[in-house]
């Protein structure tokens, strides 16, 4: 059988369900998942087969009008991740009914010579005539090839957006092994997981601006990895949010977090973790490149 592989960039406004619907099609959790805005910072390949066909899935971040030099880099790397793509998916809240925020997307997608594919999502929590609403308004004009309605979350409608993406894929031999699902390392995958956990357990009381960095990762001679991860954070007054009365919430982030990592890695892990105040980490070069951003001005 001949084989095909190409690259899907996925992209689309903050919140709009662009990492669960990666996870979706990959079959397995590749990209970390939150309800606050902007999770997902740098570009990350999310690796699905359909037969075939293997489809590099690029998670970006959500597009979003820029403020502070992070966002500048994220917003960056979304683009970034549709260049050249054998297809690009606009993922959009199918639950919002006001859709003015994607104007400027919408606007930097016209003329893209790249096949473009509406995805709405969500549609488990939304009625069907909104939904072909907004599939009328934001296709309408034809800029969209095809329009798919999916729930990233319960699966509704995934396996027929990914057959689709299957058949879309030139021919090509495979990229990545036929078991790779991430081109993410497993420093910089462990590090998303505890990222992933402070927002879980903390909410809104932390800022966003706060960055998970590997400081060591090595297998112990049993077989089971020993990972040192710091957490830092821009201000003094928030270590003790993210530490917690006698050091209880900083424990049941590690405790969360290495649970999740022995289940994706498959083996036993002691994480370790602590916290550092630097009020100036957004300006650090060094913490762009580990997690996967161009540095800009």
């Amino acid at each position: 059988m001949t084989q095909h592989c190409g690259l899907v960039a996925v992209i689309g406004a903050p919140n709009a369900g662009k990492s669960t619907l990666v996870n979706a099609l990959v079959g397995q959790k590749v990209a970390i998942v939150s309800a606050k805005a902007q999770t997902t910072r740098a570009r990350l390949m999310g690796i699905a087969l359909e037969g075939e066909a293997q489809i590099i899935l690029a998670d970006t971040p959500g597009i979003f009008d820029p403020k502070r030099r992070l966002d500048r880099a994220m917003v960056s790397a979304a683009w970034e991740g549709a260049q050249e793509a054998d297809a690009i998916l606009l993922v959009v809240d199918g639950r919002k009914k006001k859709r003015e925020y994607l104007q400027s997307i919408l606007e930097s997608l016209s003329g893209r010579p790249e096949r473009k594919i509406l995805v709405l999502n969500k549609v488990d929590e939304t009625a069907k005539e909104p939904l072909l609403v907004a599939a009328q308004e934001l296709a309408g004009d034809g800029q969209f090839d095809e329009v798919f309605f999916v729930s990233a979350l319960t699966g509704d409608g995934v396996p027929q957006l990914k057959k689709r993406l299957a058949e879309l894929m030139p021919e090509s031999p495979w990229h990545y092994p036929e078991d790779q699902v991430s081109d993410a390392s497993e420093r910089l995958l462990a590090c998303e997981i505890t990222r992933e956990q402070i927002y879980r357990q903390l909410h809104d009381e932390l800022p966003y601006d706060s960055i998970v960095r590997p400081e060591s990762y090595k297998t112990r001679p049993d077989g089971s990895v020993e990972i040192h991860q710091q957490i830092v954070i821009a201000r003094d007054s928030q270590k003790g949010i993210v530490l917690g009365k006698g050091g209880s919430k900083l424990k049941s982030i590690g405790e969360a977090a290495r649970k999740e990592l022995a289940e994706l890695l498959g083996q036993k892990v002691h994480l370790f973790l602590h916290v550092k105040v630097d009020e100036r980490w957004e300006d650090d070069k060094e913490i762009y490149e580990e997690i996967g951003l161009d540095w800009v001005k």
